[in-house]
């Protein structure tokens, strides 16, 4: 979405309808809006444009009329293949053509219509998985950043392929406090644990082969294993976590060739992979030789007790690649993650690592060592789980008070999600399209496990006290609603 969308002039002497005609003539003109693309709703283009829908419809009738815009009122109208050439004398690139020949896998249109609806203006976002800027240390960084620049100037050139030395320093002392031997050699700073899944995608998996997860996951929400050729198998969980007992049949039948959880924290559900169930993960991975790769980039977010020793810290036959983030708990502008794992492995991610983007920007490693090294980490971790605590004892006041026997889920004990599941059946893409009409984004369960249509994952890390005071009645409401359960 952009800041400041164009609207029409209500001031000028030419009608409103006009003046969209006009607008969008120069999309297409342009090569903004080439052959095939299909416009927004005529409903969207109407509150995009602050007119009437009627407004809207004369303007798209006069388009069709002259042979720019073809199909029908209800949401289905595209941009002919002949338009850019009643334009102009040359022929336009099929760039439609471009884009869906592309190799990498899009976005699920869902995950797109969310990404746009992030920032319209009034939104409460119900499910981000994210800070709110509020809880970010704006502040305490922008003290530290005034400090080192008097102290010292930042290198802007590139830098070594695994990372900023010092920082992978500060990260190997760091991983030693929680069990992990793994030395600067062995770490590679990686632009957030998203890149880190995609450099492995790509450097580490045969095409063809499966990756074994948890279901839900986060992973079914990004298409970054699938662009790859890669399959995704989900393993059900109980409540402690993955089920080991069917990792090995499901590793057997599917050509799994890793197995990726997120065993604190998980996202979506919240839930805390016990110490018992991590040690029965690791050995049945070890008898079949299987890989894990842990994420734990919600580790640092406990709110009522630390979670078990991480997975890499209990692995004693280098089965595990070790996922960390700042995204999560500092600043997910930075860009800042880390893998560590044998060297080997490290070396070969370092190296396409630097075939994608020579190396993570050299400004926020700088940055993020100091943040580390300076010992205001530690302080803003305790005032943010403080803060993360009252917003979700705030938001599960909130569910008991509203969503009693409409809906079930568990108290988390840390990261940013409640896994809210309805007890009676309503249309997911209903409940999100009415959501959004009033004002609410929601994060749909089927975006994590294709099963989950009577899901939803809802965060109380992103929108305030204020927003869940007032949103969660809302939601309450149209669920009663469309479930026939209104009185």
């Amino acid at each position: 979405m952009q800041s400041n969308p164009w609207k029409p002039n209500r001031q000028s002497e030419l009608p409103l309808h006009v003046q969209i005609e006009r607008h969008i003539r120069e999309k297409i003109a342009g090569g903004e809006w080439p052959a095939g693309t299909k416009l927004p709703s005529q409903r969207r283009l109407a509150d995009a444009f602050g007119v009437n829908r009627s407004t809207v419809v004369t303007a798209l009738d006069e388009l069709a009329a002259s042979g720019l815009l073809e199909g029908n009122r209800g949401g289905g109208t595209r941009v002919v293949s002949g338009a850019w050439g009643v334009l102009a004398a040359a022929k336009s690139p099929d760039w439609n053509a471009y884009v869906r020949s592309g190799s990498h896998r899009p976005n699920l249109p869902a995950v797109q219509e969310i990404n746009r609806a992030e920032f319209l203006p009034g939104i409460i976002r119900l499910g981000t998985g994210e800070l709110s800027p509020e809880l970010l240390p704006q502040a305490g960084m922008q003290r530290l950043l005034r400090t080192m620049a008097r102290r010292t100037s930042p290198s802007l050139g590139y830098g070594e392929p695994g990372g900023d030395p010092q920082l992978r320093e500060l990260l190997s002392a760091r991983l030693r406090g929680l069990g992990i031997q793994a030395s600067p050699r062995s770490i590679l700073i990686v632009s957030g644990a998203l890149q880190a899944l995609q450099l492995i995608s790509i450097g580490l998996m045969p095409p063809g082969s499966s990756v074994l997860l948890e279901r839900p996951s986060y992973l079914y929400s990004v298409p970054v294993f699938q662009s790859a050729g890669i399959k995704l198998r989900g393993i059900p969980m109980d409540a402690e976590g993955i089920r080991t007992e069917l990792i090995a049949p499901y590793a057997k039948t599917s050509g799994g060739a890793l197995l990726y959880t997120i065993p604190s924290f998980h996202n979506p559900t919240g839930l805390v992979m016990s110490k018992q169930r991590r040690s029965k993960l690791l050995e049945a991975c070890a008898e079949i030789s299987l890989p894990v790769l842990e994420d734990d980039v919600y580790r640092d977010l406990w709110l009522d007790t630390p979670p078990p020793s991480p997975l890499k810290a209990l692995d004693d036959k280098g089965l595990v690649l070790y996922m960390g983030s700042l995204s999560k708990t500092v600043s997910p502008g930075l860009r800042i993650g880390w893998i560590a794992g044998p060297e080997p492995v490290i070396d070969r991610l370092a190296d396409l690592k630097m075939l994608t983007d020579y190396g993570s920007s050299q400004l926020s490693q700088w940055a993020a060592r100091e943040w580390l090294a300076s010992g205001m980490h530690e302080e803003h971790l305790d005032k943010l789980r403080r803060k993360l605590t009252q917003r979700r004892d705030a938001a599960a006041a909130l569910l008991h008070k509203h969503f009693q026997g409409l809906a079930q889920w568990h108290l988390p004990a840390g990261g940013f999600y409640i896994w809210m599941r309805l007890i009676e059946p309503v249309a997911p893409r209903v409940l999100f399209e009415e959501a959004l009409r009033q004002g609410l984004l929601l994060n749909p369960g089927y975006l994590y496990d294709p099963e989950a249509a009577d899901c939803l994952r809802l965060s109380y890390a992103y929108a305030s006290p204020e927003e869940l005071k007032q949103g969660i009645p809302i939601l309450a409401d149209l669920v009663r609603h469309l479930s026939g359960q209104a009185m």
